[in-house]
């Protein structure tokens, strides 16, 4: 996966919106105003997702392209890089897994407008 091909994965979400708050170098992706995943420019071969603590561990012992969050709380964040080891699939499912951690997190009413509008 590339930084385009990661691009379109997450705009395709439900509600995201992209912009670049911590400057031109690093691409941000929110859902209803709340971050869920920060992509690096200047190589554009890594990406920061939000993650479950435990599972946070586990993906970091079972795969090396997988470290704790740089710039980040590293208990719930983990940078993943787009090396070529991991496969799409991989790459697509802890990008879900980070917008659905951030999209339950939204209040109850939020989260049903969202989903009434896919």
């Amino acid at each position: 996966m590339n930084i385009e091909e990661l691009r379109d994965y997450c705009l395709a979400l439900p509600a995201v919106e992209e912009g670049f708050p911590f400057g031109e170098d690093t691409l941000v992706f929110k859902v209803a105003g709340k971050m869920f995943l920060l992509a690096g420019l200047e190589d554009g071969h890594h990406f920061n997702a939000k993650c479950d603590p435990e599972r946070a561990i586990e993906l970091r012992e079972r795969y090396t392209e997988v470290k704790p969050g740089y710039h980040m709380n590293k208990a719930h964040w983990n940078t993943v890089y787009m090396s070529g080891t991991l496969t799409r699939k991989q790459l697509c499912q802890m990008i879900d897994d980070s917008y659905q951690l951030v999209f339950k997190s939204l209040p109850k009413k939020l989260q049903a407008e969202i989903a009434a509008s896919k």
